[in-house]
Parts: structure tokens; C-alpha cells; sequence
């Protein structure tokens, strides 16, 4: 490999050459036109500048209130969706991921009661539960632990 080897990639946008000279075409002024402020170096209005009419960005309005920085999101699993699963087995995070009733890994997971009954005795380990959850669960005789 040698610099008479090497050659640009298929496709791509040429540089344009300014002030070098009218024949290329971009020569005199540079592709800045003749005067004004947009001739001038630095010479052009901020983003979002609008002529000194009042931008758009300060005729909208504030959102209220505020974004708590503790929120947690719960992924909800209801115990009806949990029938998927075999007699006596253990259901966690990673279960529920394999079978699709949950979709990210990071988030936690919370049990409510709902969607049908539970059928099946399972050990369940979730990071937090209902009351009717726990009730559904231990009347059919299956464990839940909190992660």
C-alpha cells in the first residue's frame, strides 16, 4: 500500500475549496457574498434568533411541577399470567424475561392479583407484592420472597 493506492470512499460529499482563486468558482468573496453582517467573521444570528421577535422557545409555556429523582418503575406481573409455569417451580426476574411477561432486566417486579386466578403452587421471588397477591400464592400453597 502507497499514498498512489489510496482513494477516497465510494459516495463521498466533496469538501468545498473556498478562496482559492475565481476559477474554482469560489474564489473573491468566498461564497460570503458581497457586505453585510453575514460577510463578516462570526457574523450569524444564534440558533433560535428570530429577528428580535419574541422566539418561539419563550411563547411556550413551563411544564409544572418536577421530576422526582427517586421514582421507582414497577414492572406490574399479574399472578393469572404466572400459570405459564410448571408445578413447583421457581419464578424470578429471569424466569418471567425467558417467558415474556416482563421486557427489561434492570427494572424491578411487583405482583399484583389479577388477570384470572393463580392455579399452580410456585415459589415466587419478586421485589414487591400486593396483599392479595400473598393471600392468592399462600392459598395455594406456593412461597413468595422479596429480592
Amino acid at each position: 500500500m502507497s499514498l498512489l493506492n489510496l482513494s477516497s470512499k465510494l459516495g463521498k460529499k466533496k469538501r468545498k475549496r473556498i478562496g482559492r482563486g475565481n476559477a474554482s468558482g469560489h474564489g473573491t468573496y468566498s461564497c460570503h457574498g458581497m457586505k453585510g453582517q453575514t460577510a463578516r467573521s462570526g457574523g450569524r444570528v444564534r440558533p433560535g434568533f428570530e429577528g428580535g421577535q419574541t422566539p418561539m422557545s419563550r411563547k411556550m409555556p413551563k411544564l409544572k411541577g418536577f421530576k422526582n429523582p427517586n421514582h421507582v418503575e414497577y414492572q406490574v406481573v399479574c399472578t393469572g399470567q404466572l400459570n405459564v409455569f410448571e408445578e413447583g417451580q421457581e419464578v424470578g426476574i429471569k424466569e418471567l424475561l425467558d417467558k415474556n411477561i416482563v421486557s427489561k432486566k434492570t427494572h424491578p417486579v411487583k405482583l399484583l392479583s389479577g388477570k384470572g386466578e393463580l392455579t399452580k403452587k410456585l415459589k415466587i421471588k419478586v421485589n414487591k407484592t400486593s396483599k392479595s397477591a400473598i393471600k392468592e400464592v399462600e392459598s395455594k400453597k406456593g412461597e413468595i420472597s422479596l429480592i
